[in-house]
């Protein structure tokens, strides 16, 4: 009987079986595992990640954004390029400092339609072609949403964390093996699946490809910060505390603030143990009825300004000012013009290091501008 087992089970098939039965809830993928405690781990991770660049998303478009909770998954890009054949947007992440490594987010191609509309303040239209601007718009919105991760994630791990730009890349699964690296294999991948809802505008989904072993360095560099946070009377960090930890790390700040509030509530207002008496006293304050006579006289005023004189001060000329939305600017070349808020032959504004001293006029003087001072800000001279 064992004769006949052996010959039907190859020695890769029984390790495969053994490394599975040590933990029935491994998600496992042609060999390569990831465990439970880890898949909750990245999980939580994504989850307060994407919770903070959800809080970007909303202020960048001045909607409420909900990003959920993740689904962790293993796959392949095979599997991946049979599920998305058409082409999609892949945002490339790479981590420069603190983490080593990249991860891809594959968004919808009518979802950045959606998102760069509401940006330029435009009407939706998810008909039209996918544009070279959406593609620079999904980029900063995902740069300033990364970044944001970014610091959540170096608040968890205890250490700076910091991303390159993201790059925008309209293409489907095939050609994103030649151009991204998450996406140069073969073998088994993360996906961490996310729903977006972005008020009555927006209800999709989008996924983050992570590369198993930048998976596990995620999972690696918060079981070392979770080890400092412990306490001195626990010594070491059980691997099944991991997920837990994700979680205390996440609360530490709420749990001290509402520690001090609940030792407020407690302390007494009045107490007397372990008061010290004190002697009170009437204050005596010296009497200022007699104003000195100053001692500053024109000479000394001229000296002290002679101390600064030599300070270079940067004089600006405003010509005047408007207003315009990011789509028109994007949308300017040469030629352009742009309309002011001043009115020809209307008094500019001249500023010193920024701040407001008078109004003149434009002269022109030899083939230079020049400015002629026509009213003097008179609280400049009440401040000096």
């Amino acid at each position: 009987m064992n004769n006949e087992m052996n010959d039907m089970l190859s020695q890769e098939e029984i390790d495969l079986l053994l490394k599975g039965s040590s933990n029935e809830d491994s998600l496992c993928y042609d060999g390569e595992c990831i465990n439970e405690m880890e898949k909750d781990t990245i999980g939580e991770i994504g989850n307060i990640s994407m919770g903070t660049a959800a809080t970007t998303l909303s202020t960048l478009l001045n909607r409420k954004v909900i990003i959920t909770t993740p689904k962790v998954e293993i796959t392949t890009t095979n599997k991946l390029a049979d599920e998305y054949p058409i082409p999609f947007v892949a945002v490339d992440v790479k981590y420069k400092k603190g983490l080593e490594g990249s991860n891809v987010l594959i968004i919808k191609e009518d979802d950045v339609k959606v998102i760069t509309d509401i940006m330029m303040g435009n009407e939706i239209n998810v008909d039209r072609e996918l544009t070279e601007l959406d593609l620079s718009a999904i980029s900063e919105v995902m740069n300033q949403m990364m970044g944001s991760a970014a610091t959540s994630l170096s608040e968890m791990f205890g250490k700076r964390i910091d991303i390159e730009p993201p790059k925008s890349y309209n293409i489907s699964f095939k050609e994103g093996k030649e151009k991204l690296e998450v996406l140069q294999t073969d073998g088994p991948i993360i996906r961490v699946s996310f729903k977006i809802f972005v008020e009555d505008l927006l209800d999709s989904n989008f996924i983050q490809l992570i590369p198993i072993d930048f998976g596990a360095q995620m999972v690696e560099n918060l079981m070392e910060s979770s080890k400092v946070t412990k306490v001195a009377s626990e010594p070491s960090v059980s691997s099944k505390n991991i997920f837990e930890d994700v979680k205390e790390i996440n609360q530490v700040g709420q749990d001290k603030i509402d520690s001090s509030s609940e030792d407020d509530l407690r302390k007494p207002q009045h107490s007397s143990i372990n008061e010290k008496h004190v002697i009170v006293k009437e204050p005596v304050f010296e009497s200022f009825d007699d104003e000195p006579k100053s001692s500053h006289t024109e000479s000394d005023k001229a000296e002290s300004i002679d101390l600064v004189g030599d300070i270079p001060v940067e004089i600006t000329v405003e010509l005047g000012r408007t207003v315009k939305k990011i789509g028109e600017i994007l949308e300017y070349g040469p030629g352009t013009v742009i309309e002011l808020d001043k009115l020809v032959g209307e008094p500019l504004n001249i500023y010193a290091n920024g701040k407001y001293i008078a109004k003149g006029e434009v002269v022109v003087i030899d083939d230079n501008f020049g400015v002629r001072i026509t009213d003097i800000n008179n609280k400049i001279n009440k401040n000096i």
